[in-house]
């Protein structure tokens, strides 16, 4: 009886305890609200929507109507228009659009004739995206098929696959796990930085110590900076010695793009430390970013198959930019200057991560 009485109480003060720790609380609802509304609706394989250009060198009625059948499928999203093939590549290369559809000056003569009517230029270092888009090779087109138009082979146009010809699906995915391995680790070394200290007593003597919020900050991620770096070499190095993954960039864009993501998510990580009041509520919240931060940045999914609202929150996460970042610069050889938009987000992320952590720091204290 005493020992039902004893275990009674004990549960009670735990359900009190609990419900007075809001953080583990919510978290305790959300991460299976997340989850579920995450595999519910952001994790689709049905692509549509990608990015394309086209490059109408016949500026032709049939052109024309060719490009407006495309647009039907609803597979592709022309966002650019381009008078050479070389400007496709280069907006290719920087991860402007995926593809590009090449209809060519002869392209009366090849309706005439029953030929291939362009070429679809494909970014292939994605396999789920390349797939979607050599499913067109053999649209059909109704509006030539009233003029007696029918290809001599089964292929309406033909496709080049760039970047991965043979498809190979560890060229894709080795520098995508870059950025996973990089956001699960930083982040979980950094989330529990400053609670860490609390719980053991330290906090007061950083708090006599002559140095400055911001510098301490920097001075918690700075370590872990060489872990990070150790982790490139290992991804990078056995994915190209055992996966024969092509480095097709220069190293310093590789070593320089990961030093801003490494910087980010350490940053993250201390957001996450100055907020929460226990190890416990730092992992509880590391979590709670973690699973937006891989199943949103296109590592397991494409992007360009989730909904609006999914590819808003994956715009605010580091992983999103980075793995579209290392991905352009290993396998499309571009450079910082070429996907300056996730680059300037990463400095920008870093800069106001570290702010506010030194602020919720000062606030803490007071």
């Amino acid at each position: 009886m005493k020992s039902l009485t004893g275990m009674s109480a004990i549960m009670v003060k735990e359900i009190r305890q609990l419900s007075r720790d809001r953080i583990t609380f919510g978290m305790v609802v959300m991460i299976p609200f997340i989850q579920l509304i995450l595999f519910g609706f952001a994790m689709n394989t049905d692509v549509r929507n990608i990015p394309i250009a086209i490059v109408d060198q016949s500026q032709s009625a049939p052109g024309r109507l060719i490009v407006e059948a495309v647009k039907v499928t609803q597979v592709v999203t022309v966002k650019a228009q381009y008078p050479t093939v070389d400007e496709a590549e280069t907006a290719i290369r920087e991860g402007v659009v995926r593809a590009a559809l090449i209809l060519p000056n002869n392209l009366t003569q090849r309706i005439t004739h029953k030929e291939t009517l362009g070429q679809w230029l494909v970014d292939g270092s994605d396999t789920m995206i390349s797939s979607a888009l050599l499913g067109l090779q053999n649209m059909p087109l109704k509006e030539f098929a009233i003029a007696g138009y029918q290809p001599s082979s089964p292929k309406t146009f033909e496709a080049t696959l760039l970047y991965n010809p043979s498809r190979r699906s560890a060229v894709n995915i080795v520098p995508g796990l870059l950025g996973v391995i990089l956001t699960m680790t930083m982040i979980m070394f950094t989330s529990a930085a400053i609670v860490r200290e609390r719980e053991r007593g330290n906090l007061e003597l950083l708090i006599t110590t002559p140095i400055h919020s911001l510098e301490l900050m920097i001075g918690k991620i700075v370590p872990y900076i060489f872990i990070g770096l150790i982790q490139i070499f290992i991804i990078l190095g056995l994915g190209w010695v055992i996966f024969s993954v092509p480095i097709n960039g220069q190293v310093s864009q590789i070593l320089l793009g990961c030093l801003l993501f490494i910087a980010a998510s350490l940053t993250l990580g201390l957001v996450i430390s100055a907020i929460a009041q226990t190890q416990l509520q730092a992992m509880q919240m590391t979590v709670f970013v973690l699973l937006p931060s891989i199943l949103l940045s296109g590592f397991m999914f494409p992007y360009e198959a989730m909904p609006n609202a999914a590819q808003w929150i994956a715009e605010a996460l580091p992983a999103t930019h980075f793995m579209r970042m290392i991905r352009g610069i290993v396998l499309r050889g571009a450079d910082l200057s070429d996907v300056w938009r996730d680059t300037v987000w990463l400095i920008g992320f870093t800069i106001i991560g570290l702010v506010a952590a030194a602020l919720r720091f000062k606030k803490t204290l007071d």
